[in-house]
């Protein structure tokens, strides 16, 4: 079988499928049980990296196990590609490093604010409001949840 376009991976491959993100190329799994293993590295969860890996998830057979590791905010946008490529949450691992940026999303505006901070509360870069950050966190988004701080407050 030919490989998919750009990235050496037979069509239908199952396996483990490890994608790593950041300055460094480990994807931080010392064992696959003996499964084949594809690897891939990006600098960066871009437009066109998460492109690609729609590509890799979308000609991936069911019973791939996919593995993504590097900062927060990368593996979440590749694990919602791969959500949106129809791989389940039990078939995906994420591996996150403790330090990076994380996106919020605001369901007063629609928008995602990426935060650098990790307070509790943020401004929305959309619509200004202060957006309590909770712990839930949307794969098919990439982003934790994030509700108006105040809204019970008398004006």
């Amino acid at each position: 079988m030919p490989p998919t376009a750009g990235t050496g991976l037979e069509p239908g491959f199952r396996g483990v499928i490890c994608v790593s993100f950041g300055s460094t190329g480990d994807t931080a799994v010392p064992d696959t049980d003996g499964q084949s293993r594809f690897d891939l590295h990006f600098e960066a969860a871009t437009a066109d990296t998460l492109s690609e890996l729609s590509s890799v998830f979308s000609s991936s057979r069911v019973g791939v196990r996919l593995v993504l590791a590097g900062p927060p905010t990368d593996i979440r946008a590749a694990a919602a590609v791969a959500a949106d490529c129809g791989l389940v949450g039990e078939e995906v691992t994420l591996l996150p490093q403790e330090t990076g940026p994380r996106f919020i999303y605001c369901p007063h505006c629609l928008s995602t604010t990426i935060d650098e901070t990790a307070d509790t509360e943020v401004k929305c870069q959309g619509c200004a409001t202060t957006l309590a950050v909770t712990d839930h966190f949307s794969r098919r988004r990439g982003a934790y949840l994030g509700y108006s701080a105040h809204a019970e407050e008398a004006a």
